[in-house]
């Protein structure tokens, strides 16, 4: 078997462990809960970060578990800096674990398991892709896993699509996680200028939706269009 076979088979048996670990943990509403999910990491001693960053990139992997309670934690648990640092890395890890997941298999395999159409376009150069990954990920707009697996789908190499995440996962992570802090460390100044913060980054998507300023929302769903058309 060639390397990069025996490489798809190892993302893909990864997958399955953390599905598999997330499954077997029992209540799955009450330990997504923020207050629940500081408990966990309190208790995991000097593994937590190991810990939360298995559980952030199986958020990504897994569509339907949300991500932001997470975030939200981690911001108390390890503080802004930190807690930032390792939501990004695991939310990258999920990225490109979704990413390789979707070469693998395919645009077939991939709609049926995740229950969804993705369409995406696998017409489009590399530079626009990026572009689009890049804003996707800035604002959201869109669903972090899907654009993942509908990323896995076109043309862009590996490389670009992991640092088009990167650069657009970091400053919304960052509010979320400060903002996180605030709230369970009783912070008010903090609550206050991280609410104000996170409120403002996610209104951003709704004036884009609305206005268009420069075309930037039609270029994105056409973006998403055209994959579709394209099957």
């Amino acid at each position: 078997m060639k390397g990069g076979h025996w490489f798809k088979l190892a993302i893909l048996v990864l997958a399955v462990v953390i599905m598999s670990a997330l499954a077997w943990m029992n209540g799955a509403g009450e330990w997504l809960a923020p207050a629940r999910i500081i408990v966990l990491l309190q208790d995991a001693g000097p593994l937590a970060p190991f810990f939360y960053m298995i559980l952030m990139a199986g958020a990504v992997v897994i569509s339907p578990i949300p991500s932001l309670p997470l975030d939200l934690a981690s911001g108390t648990v390890f503080g802004t800096f930190w807690g930032t640092v390792y939501s990004v890395i695991g939310a990258e890890a999920g990225a490109v674990i979704s990413f390789f997941i979707a070469r693998a298999l395919g645009r077939e395999a991939i709609t049926r398991l995740l229950k969804n159409d993705i369409g995406f376009c696998d017409l489009c150069a590399e530079h626009h892709l990026f572009y689009i990954i890049f804003l996707a990920r800035l604002l959201p707009v869109f669903s972090f896993d899907i654009i993942s697996y509908g990323a896995g789908l076109t043309r862009i190499s590996p490389r670009y699509f992991a640092l088009a995440t990167l650069l657009g996962v970091i400053p919304p992570t960052f509010l979320i996680t400060y903002f996180g802090g605030g709230i369970f460390s009783g912070s008010g100044y903090t609550i206050l200028l991280g609410g104000f913060l996170v409120l403002l980054f996610f209104l951003i998507p709704v004036w884009i939706t609305r206005k268009n300023p420069w075309g930037l929302y039609q270029r994105i769903m056409l973006t998403l269009e055209s994959g579709k058309k394209r099957k």
